[in-house]
């Protein structure tokens, strides 16, 4: 039986792993792009199982001490935590020369190893331990998910004081004490493991303590980003001169002071004074957005696109939903709006651009949009939907896993529903070409509208200049007075009209003039569309409204792109030339051949070797193993990008989903001896099949809730499902061993232990790139269905393989 040392041990490592992995999502979306952070849940995968492989392939592995095998595990995670920090920090991956230079295909599979190699020595120990201890897997088991459990806290509480780069310190540190922990206090005969661990672990203690107390640190550890982040082109101008740099559980906000900096997205080329004086503020080192630096030198805000909305609503009532650094507030309070209610959900960006948010006639929310707008009963005249991106190629297919709630059919229903009667809804996005972005914001409001039972012909009005298009949604009909007024701004700002409801089509492409009025032919032929579905399906791109069950506004893809994309290839300033989407579905390949190749080396291995159990029997265990792999996160994943909306961010997501699941999959791990293994497998799919049903009704119900209730109805809703999760695993063990109650009348057997420890760590490296793609495609709730499919499957096959064992 495992001593509380080395229950312990485990413990620690367990959150030093999970905090390690969480942490490098954050990392890697700082340095390099957000689709980047996406293989880090993969390469954790790939590393567990691999380690399940090797230990299948070389059994001597498991013949020592397994208190020996678990410190050195600990130790070498610690230190390859480490060294793949800085590897990956040192010689970095540049995704937009990939197309041409084959050293980045390279450089990007030494990161996949250096990157793997924490969580397949972690992985080590826990195979390890299940192998020794087969009997007391579900003690094992429930302390390595409930030290996870731990490691979502640290990642949510500790990066305000640490930082990013402290994170990866703080991680090998408690994987450091965990290896001095599993072995007994013997350093004369481990002289060399006890120096290694105890001068890692002075390493890591000092760096933090300075890191705490706002000591210099290792310029070694600095994070390095990428030089096409924007805050890397920033930096280059002369003079440029950063202010502010914070982190948070979610986020690093930069400030930099540079003359260089002029961004005003959609201002009118018609404004001929000096742009005002302004900051970038960045975050994750992307998006600037402009602080504008004195009230002063305001004259601007009459040539945004979005002044017209305060000339039709004078002393107006304002929303401002996420105005990041802060411009639509100027713009409202120059442009004389009585009161300017913001909703920002980052209290870093309001620390950092302080001057304007702390304006007499502004009252900040701190809390996540939808929220807001679900809770609070006050009416505006004017809402802003903040423009809070950067220019993106839709092509690059790079952003299309960012869910974004702002922008869903249920976001602007609940946008509509906080307008006084005669309000404006403002909505701004990028002009790409052929019409998409804005041709899918539009596609939002008529929806949204449709929904309420209006009709969007009348309360429509879309005017571009020559980078942006704005929205103007009202809740009610344009009167004829408020369309001349809208022509006359539009003519003196030479902004085109794209739709109004009397539109002419000689009034458009006016100003920005293109060969032909693609924006206006694409309006008004979608709002004309009948059946829609019918001019979707025929549209170059996919601008179907995105909704809160499959919430990706960036995603445009469609398979008859593919022959446009792939001329494309390695000739477009692009991160992978232009194809990020397949790059995706690239990854999904390799991590089915990785998959495969783990699960089969074995066999291979075991060709000469008798296995102990019938053949039929071996691969319904195998099968059942592969499927609860798949089953995990095919459930695990939506969950936390659908809580996404309910929570506000997805750190808060991610922290709440998988403390909860861990939480008390550790719990039901600890009692799963107890409990009969086919019913709860019954249970839990008749569970997961309701949340597709449940989680919106549930959503509808609490959203407006405060944050504190919210997280618990997150833990009450996920509770029984994360006990009932935590249950197959062990029970399959068991169920293996022949200590399951009855279910196998086979003798204790452990050598089969790693192989199925592999088979479920490689199935759940392709859930993790599966389910991300599936959500993607067809939304959370096909996801779920196929995530309760796979358990299913598991139940027929222990059903089946216990009639294979008796024969």
């Amino acid at each position: 039986m495992p001593s509380p040392a080395t229950r312990l041990s485990l413990f620690l490592l367990s959150a030093a792993t999970l905090t390690f992995e969480i942490n490098l999502t954050r990392l890697f979306s700082v340095a390099q792009f957000y689709h980047f952070a996406f293989m880090i849940v993969s390469l954790a995968l790939l590393g567990f199982g691999a380690s399940g492989t090797v230990l299948a392939v070389f059994p001597d592995l498991r013949r020592y001490p397994p208190d020996q095998s678990l410190g050195r595990a600990a130790l070498a995670c610690a230190s390859s935590i480490l060294g793949a920090y800085l590897l990956i920090n040192h010689l970095p991956f540049d995704s937009f020369s990939i197309a041409w230079d084959r050293r980045q295909a390279a450089i990007l599979a030494l990161h996949y190893l250096a990157l793997a190699s924490p969580f397949f020595f972690s992985g080590m120990a826990v195979g390890v331990l299940l192998t020794t201890w087969p009997q007391q897997a579900s003690q094992i088991y429930s302390v390595n998910l409930i030290g996870s459990a731990l490691g979502c806290v640290v990642t949510l509480a500790a990066p305000l004081w640490l930082g990013g780069e402290g994170m990866v310190v703080l991680s090998s540190a408690l994987a450091a004490l965990a290896a001095l922990l599993a072995c007994p206090p013997k350093p004369l005969r481990r002289p060399a493991f006890w120096l290694a661990a105890s001068v890692l672990l002075f390493f890591c203690a000092y760096d933090l303590s300075a890191r705490v107390a706002g000591w210099p640190t290792l310029q070694l550890l600095d994070l390095r980003l990428s030089p096409y982040k924007s805050l890397s082109y920033a930096l280059q101008y002369p003079g440029a001169e950063l202010i502010y740099q914070r982190w948070n559980a979610f986020s690093r906000v930069d400030v930099v002071r540079s003359p260089g900096i002029r961004s005003l997205p959609g201002l009118s080329y018609r404004y001929l004074q000096p742009p005002p004086a302004e900051h970038g503020l960045l975050v994750d080192g992307g998006d600037v957005s402009p602080v504008i630096v004195s009230a002063s030198d305001s004259a601007f805000t009459d040539y945004v696109p979005a002044a017209i909305a305060f000339q039709l609503r004078p002393n107006a009532e304002v929303l401002i939903l996420e105005p990041r650094g802060g411009l639509d507030i100027v713009i409202a309070l120059e442009l004389g709006a009585s009161r300017v209610t913001v909703v920002e959900a980052n209290p870093l960006i309001v620390e950092a651009a302080d001057h304007i948010y702390r304006h007499p006639k502004v009252i900040v929310i701190t809390e996540a949009d939808r929220s807001y707008l679900r809770r609070s009963r006050k009416h505006f005249d004017v809402i802003v939907l903040s423009l809070s991106t950067s220019y993106h190629p839709i092509r690059s297919g790079a952003y299309s896993l960012g869910e974004d709630y702002r922008y869903t059919v249920e976001s602007l229903r609940d946008a509509l529903a906080r307008l006084n009667p005669g309000g404006l809804l403002v909505l701004t996005r990028w002009l790409q070409m052929p019409p998409s972005e804005e041709l899918r914001a539009f596609a939002l409001a008529v929806t949204a509208l449709e929904r309420n039972g209006a009709d969007p012909a009348g309360r429509l009005v879309a005017l571009r200049g020559y980078n942006t298009g704005t929205l103007l949604v009202k809740n009610g009909a344009f009167t004829h007075d408020e369309l001349e007024v809208i022509r006359a701004f539009a003519a003196k700002r030479a902004f085109d009209l794209i739709y109004a409801p009397d539109i002419r089509p000689d009034e458009t492409n006016r100003y920005n003039i293109l060969a032909e009025p693609v924006y206006y032919q694409a309006f008004t032929a979608l709002l004309e569309a009948n059946p829609r579905a019918e001019w979707y399906a025929r549209y170059p791109f996919d601008v179907t409204p995105p909704t809160d069950d499959r919430p990706f506004f960036g995603h445009f893809f469609k398979w008859s792109q593919a022959g446009q994309v792939w001329a494309e290839f390695g000739k477009t300033w692009q991160p992978f030339g232009g194809a990020g989407y397949f790059v995706l579905l690239a990854l999904l390949v390799l991590a089915i051949v990785l998959a495969v190749g783990l699960i089969l080396i074995p066999a291979m291995a075991r060709r000469s070797a008798s296995l102990p159990v019938p053949r039929r029997f071996a691969a319904s265990v195998l099968i059942y193993f592969g499927l609860i792999g798949l089953a995990f996160l095919l459930v695990e994943i939506p969950l936390i990008q659908r809580f996404i909306l309910f929570l506000g961010h997805p750190a808060f997501a991610v922290t709440a989903v998988l403390f909860t699941l861990l939480l008390f999959s550790g719990f039901g791990s600890q009692l799963s001896p107890r409990l009969p293994h086919r019913p709860a497998l019954g249970i839990l799919i008749a569970l997961v099949l309701s949340l597709p049903w449940a989680l919106p009704r549930v959503f509808a119900l609490s959203l407006g809730l405060p944050f504190a209730l919210r997280l618990g109805v997150t833990v009450l809703l996920l509770a029984p499902l994360g006990f009932l999760m935590g249950i197959p695993f062990p029970a399959g063990i068991r169920w293996l061993t022949g200590s399951g109650g009855g279910e196998s009348r086979r003798p204790s057997e452990s050598p089969l232990i790693p192989w199925v420890w592999a088979v479920n760590g490689a199935t759940s490296v392709v859930s993790a790139v599966l389910a991300a793609l599936l959500a993607l495609s067809f939304g959370f709730s096909v996801v779920l269905v196929i995530g309760a499919l796979c358990y299913t499957g598991a139940w027929i096959t222990v059903t089946v393989g216990a009639r294979f064992l008796r024969q």
